[in-house]
Formats: structure tokens, C-alpha cells, sequence
């Protein structure tokens, strides 16, 4: 047995009461979910053989819906080797595994392997369905979506990540589990041993080559000092328009002198609420001051209507270069659909700068930043 082979089987014999040591990044606790903002190396998941016998896979049976297939029961997935995808449409963490996902799915299809994206959404606007299907469309989803707005199958699997693979043999046993970003190649070593436990083997053992782009690039971890950060009150940090936030009711917000690192503010007239804040007339702004290659915001219309125009600043100044993939060069955008935006990729080198968009009309809704 080759040294791949024997890290492979030593990993699949670990006990599920393995410690996780060394997990890094930062994460929000929820209740009774937790949006992780992770990367945890391949040898710190969790493994078992011991999750026992289709318990978690009989809760697909629970899905709202299915996308892309029709619904997939225990005894119609017996004898396949599973990978289940927990997601969520908006989640950078998810987006930057995404392009492995597929290719797998992709790859091992005619082996055995069946995907299942289970879609398990953060935000109440991902419960809606038209904004699932969309997704699945914008991001090429090929493979089975089981639709989880109650997070039935989240519990059921004990799960607290996005993104979170868990991997099924034949038998129907969680064998796997792994959370966070990384280690795609020993990831793909597990699908292709559980596949030759089931008699297939068929397929070539190099790992899949994938030419991630735009939202889906990896991150650059090496400059990365700003978190993920929510713009509802129940999970934001380091607010900082004076005065503090007005709950749930229009408020006039102005921007600080100076923000430091990993502070933000509001300017204009906005209603910040639990999950979002909403910009209530024209011309409000929000300033952030960011230490990132990339610089994302969750947001979309609170109604149906018109594109909504905005202008992107970094350092007072267009972005030109430094553009994410929706703006142009002179900082121009529009929200059109409820979703994550890429506003700022820029190169290096990278350090403290201050972000700042302004929306030329009302009914913007703002849900999280995260970063890159």
C-alpha cells in the first residue's frame, strides 16, 4: 500500500472524538447555526465510520424541494458513494469550493459518486426559492439540490459550517467530514478510496485541475486581516457612526472623523435591523476601513423594482485597477439581485485602506461584508 493509500485508511479509522487543534479564522455563533469564515486543514477534520446507518441520509427526505433532480431517498442512493455540500448561495467560504464540487461531480459521475448540494440558507431572502434556482443556474450546478430552508437536514447531520462535505460510502455510513476551504486534493483522495471500497475505480487518479475565477478565486490568506462582518445589529461588530445604531426605526447616520481598522459607518437615512439595514432616501454611504484583497458585500433590493445605481471609493479615489468583477473602473455598479458582490480585488502590495460605497437611490438592503 502506497503513502497515500495508508493516509487515506488512517483517516478513515479516526475516532469522531478527535480534537480539531489549530482551527483558524473567525467565526460567528448563531443559534443554532454558526457562519464560518474557516479553513481547516485536511488532517484536522473529523472522521468516523461509526455515524451509523442512513440516520442522516433519511432526512434528505425532509427537503422542501429538489433542483435539478427528483427526490433522492436512502434506498435509491444505496450502493452510490454520497457527498453531501452544505451551502449557502451568499457565503464567499462556499463560493471559493464551489469550482472543486463541480469538477468532482463532474469527474466521478459515471464511478458511483452522487453529489447533493443541500442549500441551507443564512439570510430569509435565501429561503426563497426563485433566488435558489437562480443561483443554481448563475453557478452552473449541475448535480441534486436538496432545498433545507428549516434546517432540517443541517440537524440532522449535527452540521454548523458552510460550506461542510460530508462524505457517504456505499453502505451509507458518514465516513468523512470536512469543513471550511482547502485541502481539495486529499478531499478528492477520500471520494476515490470510498469509490474503490464500492468496486469503482475507473476513474483517473489525478486530482481534478480547476481555473477558479472572479468570486470563486481562492483568497489570499497571507494578507487577509479583516473578517467576515454582518450589518444587522443582532451579529455586527465595531460599529462606529456616533451615537451607535438606532434599532429597528430611520435614523440619520454620519461617518466618524477617522475609522480604524475593521471599523465601519453608516451615513444617511437608514433603518438597521436584525438581520440587515435599509437605506430609506438617496445618497446614504457605507465606509469601511479593510485590510483584504477582496472586499465583498451581501446586499439587494427590500422590493422588487428598479436596479438600484451605486459608486465605489477606495481611499477617496475610483477604484481603477483595484474593481471587483461588479463594478467598473470608475467605481459604477448596480444591485440587481439579492446576492453576494465583489466590489474591491486589488494588488498588492495590500494594507489598511477604507472602502466606501454610496447609493444614489432608496431600497438598498445591506446584509455582511466578507473578504478576501
Amino acid at each position: 500500500m502506497n503513502a497515500s493509500k495508508l493516509l487515506v485508511a488512517a483517516l478513515l479509522a479516526t475516532s469522531l472524538g478527535t480534537p480539531i487543534p489549530g482551527l483558524a479564522g473567525d467565526t460567528k455563533v448563531l443559534q443554532p447555526i454558526i457562519s464560518a469564515e474557516i479553513r481547516v486543514p485536511f488532517l484536522h477534520g473529523l472522521l468516523s465510520g461509526q455515524l451509523g446507518s442512513q440516520t442522516e441520509l433519511a432526512s434528505l427526505e425532509r427537503a422542501n424541494e429538489w433542483l435539478n433532480s427528483p427526490p433522492l431517498t436512502p434506498p435509491a442512493l444505496r450502493g452510490k458513494v454520497v457527498l453531501i455540500d452544505f451551502w449557502t448561495y451568499t457565503c464567499i467560504n462556499w463560493l471559493r469550493t464551489a469550482p472543486y464540487v463541480r469538477a468532482w461531480a463532474e469527474k466521478y459521475k459515471n464511478q458511483g459518486l452522487v453529489v447533493i448540494g443541500v442549500h441551507a440558507p443564512e439570510f430569509t431572502f435565501e429561503k426563497n426559492i426563485n433566488n435558489v434556482r437562480w443561483a443554481v443556474k448563475e453557478m452552473r450546478i449541475d448535480y441534486p439540490v436538496a432545498v433545507d430552508n428549516e434546517h432540517t437536514i443541517w440537524r440532522a447531520f449535527k452540521n454548523r459550517y458552510w460550506p461542510a462535505l460530508y462524505f457517504v460510502d456505499s453502505q451509507g455510513r458518514v465516513r468523512h467530514h470536512h469543513f471550511g476551504e482547502g485541502s481539495y486534493e486529499q478531499s478528492e483522495m477520500i471520494i476515490q478510496e470510498l469509490l474503490a471500497e464500492a468496486g469503482n475505480s475507473g476513474a483517473a487518479r489525478e486530482p481534478v485541475s480547476v481555473d477558479a475565477r472572479g468570486i470563486e478565486a481562492a483568497a489570499d490568506w497571507g494578507s487577509l486581516k479583516s473578517a467576515e462582518n454582518y450589518v444587522g445589529y443582532e451579529r455586527s461588530e465595531n460599529f462606529a457612526s456616533p451615537g451607535g445604531a438606532a434599532v429597528d426605526k430611520p435614523h440619520m447616520y454620519q461617518l466618524p472623523a477617522m475609522l480604524r481598522q475593521n471599523e465601519w459607518a453608516l451615513s444617511g437615512d437608514w433603518t438597521v435591523q436584525k438581520e440587515n439595514a435599509v437605506l430609506n432616501k438617496p445618497n446614504g454611504s457605507i465606509a469601511y476601513r479593510f485590510h483584504a484583497r477582496d472586499l465583498h458585500l451581501v446586499m439587494g433590493l427590500a422590493a422588487p423594482g428598479a436596479p438600484v445605481r451605486f459608486r465605489v471609493r477606495i481611499d477617496g479615489q475610483p477604484p481603477g485597477a483595484a474593481r471587483g468583477i461588479d463594478v467598473d473602473e470608475e467605481g459604477n455598479g448596480a444591485v440587481t439581485e439579492q446576492r453576494l458582490y465583489q466590489l474591491i480585488r486589488q494588488s498588492k502590495p495590500i494594507a489598511n485602506r477604507q472602502f466606501e460605497i454610496e447609493f444614489l437611490g432608496p431600497g438598498v438592503e445591506a446584509f455582511a461584508f466578507t473578504f478576501g
